[in-house]
Formats: C-alpha cells, structure tokens, sequence
C-alpha cells in the first residue's frame, strides 16, 4: 500500500500528515490575516473545506530542499524566500493558465511583479522558513507521531480523498463560470 513508501527518505506516511497538517494551518492562517484585512470572516483557501495545498506543497518543498542548511538561519531565510517566491509564480502561472487568474493580488504592494509577487511577501516566505525549521516543523512531526498509526492511516486516507472531491469541484465550478467570460471575451474579439 502507498502508506508503507518512502518520500526522500522519510516514511510517506509523515510526509502525507504534515501535508495535511500544512495545509490546514496555511488555510487557518491566510483566512485570519484575510478576515482581518477584510474586516469580515474571509475562506482563503480555493477549496471549499478548511485546506490550503499550496501552503502543505509549499512548505514539504521548503523542508526537503533545505534541510542541509537547518543550522544556518541565514541560507534558510534566504533560500526559504527565494524558494518560496518561484513556487508562488509557477503556481500563479498554472492558475492563469488553467483558469485565467490566479487568487491574490499584490498590486498594491510596493515592489510588485503583476500582481503575482512582491517583496512583502518573499520577505514573509523567508521568515516562515526560519519558524518552519526552528519550531513548526518540530510540533507537527511531534503531533504527527503522536497520532496513533492505524487511526492516522483511516483518517488521513479519507482527508486525502475529501481534499481531492473538493478540489476537484471547486476546479470544476472555477472553469464552468470562466465559460461566459470567455464566451464574451471571444466576442468581443471577433466583433472587432
């Protein structure tokens, strides 16, 4: 079964908890920082349920990549942002390719690229990777392996599947609205 594998060195079944974990917390945090700025309860994630991926692929990506430098707190935090920074464009870039846009916008951020990146947040991405590997990373393997296996195996094999139908619909949903967008936009180009 896929739970017996090995990621990089590590037992999957790890890998695929801190995923989840990752991802829910990314979701908790980006809603709350999005909740507060919009003054109003804000769901940042594309999803419908309580998951953000790009935080759990994110931050797996981040730790396995850097790991050789988890004692140097300068080549994780510089490493960590620019890592961080070309992932959220190649995912930006997918999105605007799969669905003509992407889900944030910096464009009022000083020292932006079109909106899809901008200092503030490759400076965060830096940050997050020193918390990452000297505290964050520690407490979700520490609730990972305090989760027994059997349970952990159950529960995250149906999460992987909630996670999947819901990302699958929310796909679904994002380019059945774009059809009349792109029906207008077709339009207006042929009427020209």
């Amino acid at each position: 079964m896929w739970w017996n594998k090995d990621i990089f060195g590590i037992d999957s079944y790890y890998v695929v908890w801190w995923f989840l974990t990752y991802s829910v917390l990314g979701w908790a945090m980006e809603s709350l920082y999005m909740s507060f700025c919009n003054r109003k309860l804000t769901n940042r994630g594309f999803a419908k349920g309580p998951f953000c991926p790009i935080y759990g692929a994110g931050a797996l990506l981040v730790y396995f990549l850097l790991r050789r430098f988890e004692g140097n707190l300068l080549a994780l935090f510089v490493y960590g942002a620019v890592l961080a920074t070309v992932f959220e464009f190649l995912i930006a870039r997918l999105m605007i390719r799969m669905f003509g846009d992407f889900w944030w916008d910096y464009t009022e951020k000083p020292l932006n690229y079109k909106g899809i990146l901008c200092m503030e947040s490759s400076l965060a991405w830096g940050f997050l990777t020193v918390f990452l590997f000297c505290f964050l990373q520690k407490i979700v393997a520490s609730f990972v392996q305090g989760m027994p296996v059997s349970f952990g195996r159950i529960a995250g094999s149906v999460a992987l599947l909630v996670l999947a139908a819901d990302l699958l619909h929310s796909a679904y949903q994002e380019k059945k609205d774009m059809i009349p967008k792109w029906k207008q936009l077709l339009a207006d180009r042929i009427g020209r």
